[in-house]
């Protein structure tokens, strides 16, 4: 598993409140829209919602999520792609923002072009669960099961695309060459319910807060758990390193952009701001609860992790020969 980059988040809160800039003046000047370009509910809408309203207490303006959802989130993406770039649009996006232009002909934004980043945000960790019924105790079982039963067995993942799938064809077909098939669903949440009916034996990567009580529960089983240490909340889940499973890229993030041409300033304010937000106690246990860890990197960070990731999954797309259009 490639190292996620984590930002020191109290150094870089000192260190802000000593070299702090000036702060953009009449900033914000109107209501300051927040992209959402998914459904609320989410774990980016969850997000987008906290910093909205610390935002809106720490620069005493109005800052709101309006979620545009649709094509896989292309659809809000781009409609803030061609918002004015004056700070009043801001962008929250998660893996989606740099798959998506490798999956797709025809997009309506630029990742490396259309958005200057502010920052990554937070990462969420996710676990790879089976249900019940499937015989298999850790992942080398589980890898064992559909090379012995080719076609049998069955992946549940929140869509076509998305980081999940291609996780999954990154384990079972790139690593180990497995016949094993996709099942793709509308969100997280019908992926999961299907596992734990036993419609589809395979999670693969759901966020630790969607699954976590049906584990203890014992309606799914977790076999392993991305990151570098296993989780408070699930003691028992191994690492996918310590389960013999690595370089299946980095964890869930999610990230905020804003127009391409927003001046230095407002970025510089915004990224202060959110390293501010994710420090409150009431945020940073907030954020513990629902399985995220705080990041807030520097916008130079965000954009080298930004092509990182595309490159990363370049690849792994051009093996599998993934394709939307």
């Amino acid at each position: 598993m490639r190292t996620p980059l984590i930002f020191a988040i109290g150094f870089v809160s000192l260190f802000v409140a000593i070299e702090c800039p000036a702060q953009a003046k009449d900033y914000p000047e109107r209501p300051v829209k927040i992209i959402v370009p998914f459904p609320p509910g989410g774990a980016v809408d969850v997000i987008a919602r906290t910093m909205a309203q610390k935002l809106s207490e720490g620069l005493g303006g109005q800052f709101f999520v309006e979620n545009l959802s649709g094509a896989s989130g292309a659809a809000g993406t781009g409609t803030a792609a061609n918002a004015a770039a004056d700070g009043h649009t801001i962008l929250f996006v998660s893996p989606d923002f740099v798959l998506s232009p490798l999956l797709k002909v025809r997009l309506p934004y630029d990742p490396f072009t259309s958005f200057a980043p502010v920052t990554l945000a937070v990462t969420s960790r996710e676990i790879i669960a089976v249900h019940p019924s499937v015989p298999a105790k850790n992942m080398k079982e589980l890898i064992a099961l559909p090379n012995a039963n080719p076609g049998k067995y069955t992946y549940a993942t929140p869509g076509y695309g998305s980081l999940p799938h291609l996780k999954g064809e990154r384990l079972f077909r790139l690593s180990y060459g497995l016949d094993v098939v996709h099942v793709p669903f509308q969100g997280f949440a019908p992926a999961v319910q299907s596992t734990i009916a036993g419609h589809t034996s395979i999670l693969v990567g759901s966020p630790m807060p969607l699954v976590a009580s049906h584990i203890k529960e014992g309606t799914l089983r977790g076999l392993a758990i991305d990151g570098n240490r296993r989780s408070a909340t699930l003691p028992d889940v191994p690492t996918l390193e310590e389960a013999g499973v690595s370089d299946l890229g980095n964890t869930a993030w999610f990230g905020v952009l804003v127009p391409a041409g927003t001046p230095k300033n407002i970025v510089e304010l915004l990224h202060r701001q959110i390293i501010r937000i994710v420090s409150l106690p009431d945020v940073a246990e907030r954020l513990t609860t629902l399985g995220f860890g705080p990041v807030a990197n520097t916008p130079e960070e965000f954009a080298g992790w930004i092509k990182s990731e595309s490159a990363y999954w370049a690849k792994v797309v051009h093996e599998t020969n993934l394709k939307i259009d």
